[in-house]
């Protein structure tokens, strides 16, 4: 979620801009809390968001018209580590239209709460209330949903339907640095090429857990140095180019195969401190949380050249 530092960056590859024609589709309420944290597609374009201050998930038309389609509950004393608010996290959309997302608290409201439409938020699956749930990615082939956290350095196993979670992966790659790093570890996280993928904010890394064929984490591997402020991520296709938030650094960055970065958007473009990234065909969407820029929390779209998978000769339309 929060990580502090400056992009570290290559230089860019070529004079074919990378990603073009940023524009901002919305703008939100900060006052009300409404800083977007996670973003999940609908099949007609539309994002939805988790406003986590707010402990509301929204949708955002194509055309930037705004509705809010839950609000979690209201915690009394809340107490969650580092921020010691209630706040909603990650997302993930089933193929239904069924939404999961992450509830952090500090109490045992703390966990993975369900959305069904026409239904009251259900908490599915219990966290540990000292911990910090943020990102979360589901894979409907496994029925299974993982769920980072940042203060616990864990990457959670929970069952779709409900249940236990599992501690999948652990360990000091993903574990948040000592202070003074703002103690943030394994954030963003991405089901990739058999693998399970995450950054890790404080160690500014992107990561690949491989999945064992029976569901077990291997051993995980570094791919990306130097990300400073990495908050989530996302594939631009296929391959393992990955376009990927910086939050505190105000910057979207292309990560390649061979771990080199370069920024592709920044403040210029309208980026108000990214917090996370969905791409679809062409098109690449960036919340911004502006949890440090304290002003204009917003949904940004822009395009996707082809290049970022190697086609040099590639044009946009």
């Amino acid at each position: 979620m929060l990580a502090l530092g400056l992009a570290a960056a290559a230089p860019a590859v070529g004079d074919e801009p990378l990603v073009t024609g940023a524009r901002i589709v919305a703008h939100f309420d900060q006052a009300a809390g409404q800083t977007p944290e996670n973003i999940a597609l609908e099949p007609d374009g539309s994002a939805d968001l988790t406003f986590a201050f707010a402990r509301q998930v929204a949708r955002v038309a194509p055309d930037g018209t705004t509705r809010i389609r839950a609000t979690l509950p209201d915690v009394p004393h809340p107490a969650t580590p580092l921020v010691h608010s209630a706040l909603v996290t990650g997302i993930a959309r089933a193929h239904d239209g069924t939404l999961y997302v992450g509830f952090a608290t500090g109490t045992r409201r703390t966990g993975i709460w369900r959305l069904t439409p026409g239904e009251e938020p259900e908490q599915i699956a219990e966290l540990p209330p000292n911990g910090y749930p943020n990102g979360l990615a589901l894979d409907e082939n496994r029925g299974v949903l993982y769920a980072t956290d940042s203060v616990r350095g864990t990457v959670w196993l929970v069952p779709q339907q409900g249940g236990p979670a599992m501690a999948w992966a652990t360990g000091t790659a993903l574990a948040p640095l000592p202070a003074p790093a703002p103690g943030f570890g394994v954030n963003g996280v991405k089901i990739h090429d058999d693998a399970v993928w995450v950054s890790n904010s404080d160690r500014g890394t992107l990561l690949r857990i491989p999945v064992r064929a029976d569901g077990s984490a291997g051993p995980v591997e570094t791919r990306a140095r130097g990300l400073d402020g990495i908050d989530d991520f996302d594939f631009t296709g296929p391959g393992t180019t990955v376009l990927a938030a910086l939050d505190s650094a105000n910057a979207l960055a292309v990560v390649r195969p061979d771990g080199s970065s370069s920024v592709v958007l920044s403040a210029r473009d309208g980026l108000s401190n990214p917090t996370s990234v969905a791409v679809r065909g062409r098109t690449v969407y960036v919340p911004g949380a502006a949890y440090f820029r304290q002003r204009d929390p917003n949904l940004l779209v822009a395009a996707v050249a082809l290049r970022l998978e190697g086609r040099a000769g590639s044009r946009l339309p």
